[in-house]
């Protein structure tokens, strides 16, 4: 939903109810991953996409419906028939959507997610999306919805003992930045699978440190926001590391970059890229970032240098387990010439680092194309 909260924000507060089909689970080689939106307005408009255009169509009709009856619907579609105009993804694959109608009735906390999101604060949203007849007579409807935050929470599931479990569960699940569905009993009972309750997490976006205010860290910093990081450039230098040159980026700092690091956060979900090239900056850095939890650490250089910089670093007492963490040369082979070119090399092996890609040509694998996403269920105690 995030990607299209911009987009449909202003319908909410303009008073204008609008239907929203999220994805809720994936089988196979499904082209968006669960949590992808797409949002219909009572005018008609729709944004968002959730196959990339196989089934939008069908979504689109589903969504009226919903607008009108009010009464949310899981619906599931799967690889077409024979039948060219059959609805299907054609590319393969499975995904289940949950249609919902959105409006301040339908979610009353819709303003305080959005507030969340645009500061930065880890937030979650627990949705009801299915439960049987069972559960239904007494405990919760389909559409109930939880807002939590690390130490708050708003709205109700349907009782105390259920808010409860989804609540620690969607906490550790905020934690890690993990989007998923929840299999518990209508009183939020261990080992019951009366209701599936999708809990879609917005935390802060990952951050991107980009060391060395080159041109080359120019481009990579623009690449990095594109991709959705939260970009850092830090420079020793301040002819070099300014706003003027770097406009679009979250912040520039002026420091030595091994200070910088050692003040800083970083955690599982941060990348770093070393582009400055020099010894006196590279060596004190890179030990104190190949022993941090980051996701990623990269160093610019020749083969030369690579050598050079694994000796001193062996000389500073790194362990081979610890080098190893290292991507040095920076990038995948693309043939990259000009900054652009290597920022996009960058970003392509930050992303088959982050996601467990081979960085091989497609057409060479026969692997599916869409990883599996992670599906959260409760383990029973």
């Amino acid at each position: 939903m995030r990607e299209i909260l911009a987009e449909i924000a202003p319908w909410f507060h303009a008073g204008e109810p609008f239907a929203l089909a999220t994805v809720v689970q994936t089988w196979s080689s499904a082209p968006r991953p669960v949590g992808a939106a797409m949002a219909v307005s009572q005018s008609g408009e729709a944004v968002g996409s959730v196959s990339g255009g196989c089934v939008e169509g069908a979504v689109y009709e589903v969504a009226q419906a919903v607008l009108a009856s009010g009464d949310p619907q899981l619906v599931t579609y799967g690889v077409g028939d024979d039948d060219a105009f059959a609805v299907g993804l054609t590319c393969g694959g499975t995904i289940q959507l949950f249609v919902s109608r959105i409006d301040a009735e339908h979610f009353a906390e819709f303003a305080r997610m959005e507030d969340a999101i645009a500061a930065g604060a880890p937030i979650a949203l627990a949705t009801v999306i299915s439960t049987v007849i069972s559960a239904v007579i007494d405990g919760p409807g389909t559409g109930a919805q939880l807002l939590l935050g690390e130490h708050q929470h708003w709205g109700s599931l349907g009782s105390a003992r259920l808010d409860a479990a989804v609540i620690d569960d969607g906490r550790g699940m905020l934690e890690h930045g993990s989007t998923g569905i929840l299999t518990l009993g209508a009183d939020g009972e261990r080992r019951h699978d009366d209701l599936r309750v999708l809990v879609q997490t917005f935390a802060p976006p990952p951050r991107m440190i980009v060391f060395g205010a080159i041109d080359f860290a120019a481009a990579v910093a623009r690449v990095g926001s594109l991709i959705g990081y939260r970009v850092t450039v830090c420079d020793a230098r301040p002819v070099f590391a300014t706003r003027k040159r770097f406009p679009d980026v979250h912040e520039v700092i002026v420091e030595w970059p091994h200070r910088y690091l050692e003040r800083t956060e970083i955690d599982d979900r941060t990348v770093i890229c070393v582009l400055t090239h020099d010894p006196k900056f590279d060596i004190p850095l890179l030990a104190l970032a190949l022993r941090t939890h980051a996701a990623y650490v990269g160093a610019m250089g020749s083969r030369r240098t690579h050598d050079d910089r694994m000796a001193r670093l062996r000389e500073e007492g790194l362990t081979e387990v610890e080098l190893a963490r290292l991507s040095s040369p920076i990038g995948l082979d693309l043939g990259a010439r000009t900054p652009q070119e290597t920022a996009i090399s960058i970003a392509a092996e930050i992303i088959a680092s982050v996601h467990g890609g081979s960085g091989r040509r497609l057409t060479e694998l026969d692997a599916p194309i869409h990883r599996a996403p992670l599906v959260t269920t409760r383990l029973p105690l």
